[in-house]
């Protein structure tokens, strides 16, 4: 029995979807409206936090996710090493991060550790989640979850691989920043496209934008604060320079993991060159393998945290892992975080987990 497409009113596949004069399949009207997308807003007044608040950061850890050895979240070392960037001065903390291995995360497992870290240390520190994507509905979907649950900033990177042009750029970006305040975090190295001042520029009229957290070097660091521009030093190795040379308003470091309290000296005490001579051999140690692979073996060797790795990342090699130790002796094993002495663990002390 034939059946009159009439009858289907103005489905997809239905008579409006037909030119009535060549009979050829047209697209439906719905298909062509605009569909403006409305953030998750509550008008509950809550723990939120303006822009101006982030940009007066000055120490921000990019703090590493310690595991079980069966690679879920080891929460009890989590807590701990947490607490000990508060005591020690840090400000506030990147959940999920690079050196947190977000990467290595369902945004399931991600999400929550960003509301456990609220929950919890969200009265004495700042919480700012990773909640950054090349995709930009997933970076738009954390970060509505993020700021729902009580995050004060979120951590947003550029679309890497799957690159776009620079008006695409500016357009995710534009997307992400509509949900709450927003460091923009510009890594060539790791994306395979630096962000360039001229989107930065643009982007820093918005309401949002905290600033930049910038690993391209210090020039470019200078030609953000000549216009005003909030930016933190993405490189440790550089980052006391940034901050008394160039202007720079602190540092989103990974060897504050380590040194907490140094860091803070460094970033709040005034131009000190011999301090930051002091620590240049444990940063260029921290990174003679791509993040997080030094930092997950130094917390493991100090004892903060299991020596547990999600794969990809294997730890240092056992020569690596000695010129650690004696790094800590140089530098003074009453400046690291933890309370047991440092060690050299052997390979077979290491747990590489594959599936978690």
């Amino acid at each position: 029995m034939a059946v009159s497409l009439k009858s289907y009113g103005t489905c997809s596949f239905g008579a409006n979807s037909l030119n009535r004069r060549s009979g050829r399949w047209v697209s439906p009207q719905a298909a062509v409206v605009p569909n403006f997308h409305l953030p998750m807003r509550s008008l509950e007044i809550k723990n939120s936090t303006s822009s101006d608040e982030i940009k007066a950061l000055r120490l921000i850890t990019a703090l590493k996710t310690p595991y079980l050895p069966d690679g879920r979240f080891d929460l009890e070392a989590y807590d701990a090493l947490m607490n000990m960037q508060i005591i020690n001065g840090a400000e506030a903390v990147i959940v999920g991060g690079t050196t947190g291995e977000g990467h290595l995360m369902s945004w399931d497992e991600h999400i929550m550790l960003i509301g456990h870290t609220v929950n919890c240390f969200g009265g004495s520190i700042k919480v700012i989640g990773n909640t950054g994507s090349n995709s930009t509905r997933e970076a738009i979907h954390a970060s509505e979850q993020g700021f729902a649950i009580g995050m004060h900033a979120a951590l947003h990177i550029n679309p890497y691989y799957g690159k776009t042009s620079l008006e695409g750029l500016v357009a995710h970006l534009e997307a992400v920043l509509s949900m709450g305040p927003s460091i923009i975090y510009n890594v060539p190295s790791r994306t395979g496209q630096d962000i360039p001042p001229s989107v930065i520029q643009q982007l820093a009229q918005h309401a949002n934008m905290a600033g930049v957290k910038e690993c391209v070097g210090n020039k470019r660091v200078k030609e953000y604060t000549d216009q005003d521009i909030v930016v933190w030093s993405g490189n440790d190795d550089e980052c006391h320079d940034s901050r008394w040379g160039f202007g720079a308003t602190g540092v989103i470091s990974v060897t504050s993991n380590l040194v907490p309290g140094l860091m803070h000296e460094l970033m709040f005490g005034g131009s000190n060159t011999k301090l930051n001579s002091k620590l240049l051999p444990l940063i260029d140690w921290l990174f003679r393998e791509p993040n997080p692979i030094g930092i997950n073996t130094a917390l493991a060797q100090l004892g903060v945290v299991r020596p547990v790795f999600r794969l990809p990342y294997v730890p240092l090699s056992l020569a690596r892992r000695i010129e650690f130790v004696n790094i800590v002796k140089e530098i003074g094993r009453e400046h690291f975080v933890g309370n047991k002495d440092v060690q050299v663990l052997d390979d077979d002390d290491f747990i590489l987990v594959g599936r978690y």
